[in-house]
């Protein structure tokens, strides 16, 4: 039976990559750095996705590392576009015909986020993300801190916030994922590892999920 509500994360989940590690792929491809940069980039990501440093630290240093404008978030789009984790859009019905019951919680940011989960039926209204503050020449200069899920356990604060009743499920790679539960409302978490496997995560979940099929065939 498919529960009142559906969290799921974004990054490595509903899609296939990291979006900040692509922005930063496309934005350092030229920088005589770029394998140093990206390499730390990488490891600071999955030191947030595993829990070894707290999530704003990891964000923060990530965000130190580039300059980013409108146009390279433009740029980045239309690769994540085509970057759609297989099992979801296999899965395309189920998930525009729940698109209400799903709730997108991520570290990501909206501006990559809401245009591919809108294809899905999922509302902005339901997408909770950081945000990018830009200057008038359409710089980047940081991202919105008063935004809860900037901070240290944003996700599960955010989670904690929507106040939702019933039966709930988290599905995600990473331990702010795994936090929804632990801290939050959900009642379940399912490791997601079709395109990333933590082995620490998966020890942590109810369910692991090798893709979307998986979760359709708890469901049953």
């Amino acid at each position: 039976m498919v529960p009142d509500y559906i969290i799921v994360d974004f990054d490595s989940t509903f899609i296939t990559y990291e979006s900040l590690d692509e922005l930063a792929k496309y934005k350092l491809s030229n920088h005589q750095d770029s394998e140093v940069l990206l390499s730390r980039i990488k490891s600071l990501t999955n030191a947030g996705m595993n829990g070894d440093i707290p999530f704003k630290q990891s964000l923060d240093q990530r965000m130190d590392l580039l300059n980013l404008d409108r146009a390279d978030i433009f740029s980045v789009l239309n690769r994540l576009l085509r970057c759609v984790t297989p099992s979801f859009e296999k899965n395309k019905v189920f998930i525009k015909k729940n698109s209400k019951r799903i709730i997108i919680i991520s570290g990501g940011f909206k501006e990559l986020i809401e245009p591919i989960v809108n294809n899905y039926g999922i509302l902005s209204s339901n997408v909770y993300a950081n945000e990018f503050i830009y200057n008038n020449s359409n710089q980047i200069i940081g991202i919105d801190q008063e935004n809860i899920i900037s901070s240290n356990q944003g996700k599960v604060k955010q989670a904690n916030l929507l106040n939702l009743k019933g039966e709930v499920h988290a599905i995600g790679d990473g331990y702010t994922d795994y936090e929804i539960k632990l801290k939050g409302p959900a009642t379940h978490f399912f490791a997601f590892t079709e395109n990333i496997k933590r082995k620490n995560i998966c020890a942590l979940a109810d369910i692991t999920l090798s893709n979307f099929d998986d979760y359709l065939t708890f469901l049953k």
